[in-house]
């Protein structure tokens, strides 16, 4: 009943918005006819891509992936080979509360895998490898066909772990059939990861997987409201690049490697020291974005990524920062900061060797940022430089536009919404627009959300000011060109 309530209201400010403008006012509405024109293109050309990447979801999840399921199994039984099961685990201070039901599904996993598995956690506490080592002990299942490999490490960065912990599976000769599950700390995954993942390595094509994602999150607020918005839309677009077998990302939180690719000296060497020379900002050295480093390596060598709709990791969220919007500034300044650095170097490469529509994505995810921003722009200068009234016309526009939005993804993931989603929609887009163009003049800011480790953060040498003051010139020039070219296009 409450949900309901909401909702109505939510329609009711829909209607409100909209009878504050008079009849007949886009027509009266002198000198504005070019900028509702762009508003209404720039809407057509997002809602058309929106609509392309749903349909091909659609396709990919209901045709498609269950053909291939079923082709993958067919294949496995049929070769009858081994496929020994590794897991990597990464601990960097999750609570026990987190790491302990964590790591029971880690283990009851392993206990699943029907050639064995080797776990290998990499710890910075003794607290950490204490607590793990009594998981593992107290499991209320047989594990004697599951090895338990503790490496406790200085605290020198998540890459760093991740590097050492590869060279340590390195060491035990993995296979071109034996499947590695990177996982985090704070991560759930599926008790039948081996039985889902180790067919789909029968396709000689594919060198990792990723999975669909759900949060727990204990505390109902925004923030809890915005991650299950975010995931409800990166299961379409995922099914969507799904149906290309290549994915955008290869999420850190959880996904599967051919082990003998994973454990390849120069994919490791990519995960403990990845790099971008940049024309203004000289070298600068990946800190965050481990996944991304992953992905581009796979990606750079020609193999296919797959994604399985019907499989899903459980991520323990917690809230980084007091406020919803201090929160959502840092996690997206971590994820946005990850994309920009690596999808310039992917656009690089050949559209024949990523896939014609994996490399349009790739381009999508650079220019979408600025018309994301060009329609509320417009709108902007419009009410101020026109008449203001078409600022209630743009809210309702926005309001009902999101709202469709959201029974569209809703539909797709099978649940309802909370009111919250559309507004948070539209914050998303907007918030995570202006904060990709500026992570995109910044390329050297990086910081974990958990670690203090962090770089281009203090500003101290000379040369880290100019390039400061760099950045933030171009970024005003870019913004200067954007709203010049808005006046220009509407006649202003």
């Amino acid at each position: 009943m409450y949900m309901l309530f909401t909702h109505l209201a939510y329609f009711a400010v829909i209607v409100l918005l909209a009878s504050l403008v008079p009849p007949g006012y886009l027509g009266d509405l002198d000198g504005a006819e070019a900028s509702i024109f762009i508003v209404g293109f720039l809407g057509m050309w997002r809602y058309s891509w929106a609509a392309i990447n749903f349909t091909r979801a659609v396709f990919f999840r209901r045709i498609v992936h269950p053909r291939r399921k079923a082709k993958a199994r067919a294949a496995f039984a049929a070769e009858g080979r081994r496929s020994h099961c590794y897991m990597l685990v990464t601990s960097y201070m999750v609570e026990p509360e987190i790491s302990l039901p964590v790591y029971r599904s880690v283990f009851n996993a392993a206990a699943n895998a029907r050639d064995g598995a080797t776990v290998v956690s990499s710890v910075v506490d003794g607290a950490d490898a204490r607590l793990i080592r009594q998981i593992y002990e107290t499991m209320p299942r047989d594990m004697s066909k599951v090895e338990l490999v503790i490496d406790r490490i200085r605290s020198n960065g998540k890459r760093d772990a991740l590097a050492q912990t590869l060279e340590i599976i390195r060491g035990y000769n993995p296979s071109h059939r034996d499947i590695l599950v990177f996982v985090d700390g704070d991560t759930e995954v599926p008790h039948d990861i081996w039985d889902q993942s180790a067919p789909v390595f029968t396709n000689p094509k594919v060198g990792a997987l990723t999975t669909d994602e759900g949060v727990r999150i204990q505390k109902k607020n925004l923030f809890r409201d915005w991650f299950i918005l975010r995931f409800n839309q990166r299961q379409v677009m995922m099914c969507s690049m799904g149906l290309s077998n290549r994915v955008l990302t290869l999420t850190g939180r959880m996904s599967v490697f051919r082990a003998d690719l994973a454990t390849d000296p120069e994919f490791i060497e990519g995960v403990r020291d990845d790099f971008l020379d940049h024309w203004r900002l000289g070298r600068v050295k990946f800190l965050t974005g481990d996944d991304k480093s992953t992905w581009f390596w796979l990606l750079r060598n020609g193999w296919e990524m797959a994604y399985l709709p019907d499989v899903q990791s459980w991520s323990m969220e917690t809230q980084p920062r007091p406020t919803f919007l201090d929160s959502a500034n840092t996690l997206m300044i971590r994820w946005f900061g990850n994309m920009m650095r690596t999808n310039g170097r992917a656009l690089k490469l050949p559209p024949g060797r990523i896939g014609r529509f994996v490399w349009w994505s790739i381009l999508d995810q650079r220019l979408s940022m600025w018309t994301t921003m060009t329609g509320p722009l417009t709108v902007l200068l419009t009410a101020l430089l026109i008449d203001w009234m078409v600022l209630p016309l743009y809210v309702a526009w926005v309001m009902a536009t999101r709202y469709v939005f959201c029974i569209v993804l809703s539909l797709f993931r099978g649940t309802w919404f909370p009111i919250t989603h559309p507004p948070l929609l539209y914050f998303s887009q907007i918030a995570g627009a202006a904060m990709k163009t500026y992570v995109l003049f910044r390329l050297n800011k990086q910081k974990w959300t958990r670690q203090g480790a962090s770089s281009g953060v203090s500003l101290v040498a000379l040369a880290d000011r100019v390039r400061a003051w760099e950045s933030l010139a171009h970024h005003v020039f870019a913004f200067g060109f954007l709203i010049s070219a808005i006046l220009l296009l509407t006649k202003v």
